[in-house]
């Protein structure tokens, strides 16, 4: 069960699970919350897909009244979806995000398996996380993106559950950078103005803004640095983007801006990129874009916290910067466009690095051994 039908993050990881599971082994169906472009894609790899509309918990719903009324609806959803389970012979519930609900209790109902993967990080919603995480806590297990997901687990001593477990996202793609010129070209870029990456949804979290505002500090705005933004706003949240193209206006740095959407060539994004940033302002779990820009072989600069310090070392295979911090992203990236041997460098270390610890067949490995302990 997922809770989207896009081709972004999680959504990438999920057509990987499923279409590389073992089919000798295991049988997957899909069943997605509405249509969308993750639907055809799972269906071309052989894979039975359902729509069916599910509970979401969205971070407006994140609230012990919201808990509560989503809960509600998701007690409505296991009765439909545990008689699916039982006509179908289901074995295991896999809820691929930890906002997608009505899964644990028709597991529970149906009596079998629950596996809730954990690809959130809940620190910012205060009171709300304590009723929740008892919830998640129902799961036969926790997998957990990344070390600084599953922390949010731990008690006061420092302990975690058995349930929780730490199985690192794959490379959902072959990432590559293709000729700087070409990539130019086809983004109509100028062919020498220094150039800034941000891949991912827009959101008020993951870091757009203080881009931005890293435009408009000396050691960008004196190099004509160009911010190039690739994604969308989250469905129902379009005035994000709104915001954004406000804020360049207001300082000034609207013609050093270029938002172009979802792009189906990230090759084209990263090759007419000097430098990636993801410059999260919340803890992030374990960005892809992060992910996949390190494996293209990209210079990095990143945010000091969450799951981004398990795929960057600083100074080793990319650059960490304090997060929220304008000033400090500009003067990181600006030494970075300043030594073409340093990005050399820091790319070529990235991409070994995580493609030997991301690779596609150690989460796999980790998922399958997962499904046959439950089952």
């Amino acid at each position: 069960m997922h809770s989207s039908s896009g081709r972004y993050g999680a959504d990438r990881q999920l057509h990987l699970i499923a279409a590389g599971l073992d089919r000798e082994r295991f049988e997957p169906i899909v069943m997605l919350p509405e249509p969308g472009e993750l639907g055809p894609e799972l269906e071309a790899a052989g894979i039975e897909v359902l729509v069916r509309p599910v509970s979401v918990l969205r971070r407006q719903l994140m609230t012990p009244r919201g808990v509560a009324e989503i809960g509600g609806t998701a007690m409505s959803d296991a009765k439909a979806l545990s008689k699916l389970i039982k006509q179908r012979r289901i074995e295991l519930v896999h809820s691929n995000t930890s906002v997608v609900l009505g899964g644990a209790a028709a597991a529970r109902r149906a009596k079998v398996p629950h596996v809730w993967h954990v690809r959130e990080i809940y620190s910012r919603f205060g009171a709300f996380w304590p009723a929740y995480r008892r919830w998640l806590e129902s799961a036969a297990a926790l997998p957990c993106v990344s070390e600084a997901t599953a922390a949010q687990f731990e008690s006061s001593n420092g302990a975690r559950s058995r349930r929780v477990r730490v199985i690192h996202d794959g490379l959902a793609v072959d990432a590559h950078r293709a000729p700087r010129e070409l990539a130019r070209a086809v983004l109509e870029l100028p062919p020498g103005a220094p150039v800034i990456a941000l891949l991912g949804r827009i959101s008020d979290w993951k870091g757009h803004d203080v881009l931005i505002q890293a435009l408009a500090q000396p050691p960008l705005a004196d190099r004509g640095a160009i911010a190039l933004i690739a994604g969308d706003a989250w469905p129902g949240a379009g005035s994000r983007r709104s915001l954004v193209l406000a804020l360049a206006a207001g300082l000034g740095v609207s013609n050093r801006l270029r938002l172009v959407g979802f792009r189906d060539d990230i090759d084209n994004v990263y090759g007419a990129a000097d430098v990636v940033a993801v410059p999260s302002t919340q803890p992030d779990p374990l960005p892809n874009a992060a992910l996949e820009a390190a494996a293209a072989g990209c210079a990095v600069v990143a945010s000091a916290h969450g799951g981004l310090t398990e795929i960057i070392r600083d100074r080793v295979t990319g650059r960490l910067v304090p997060p929220g911090d304008p000033a400090a992203l500009a003067q990181a990236v600006a030494e970075l466009l300043d030594d073409s041997l340093a990005r050399l460098r820091l790319g070529v270390a990235a991409a070994t690095d995580v493609r030997a610890r991301f690779a596609p067949e150690r989460l796999l490995d980790a998922i399958q051994a997962l499904y046959d302990e439950l089952i």
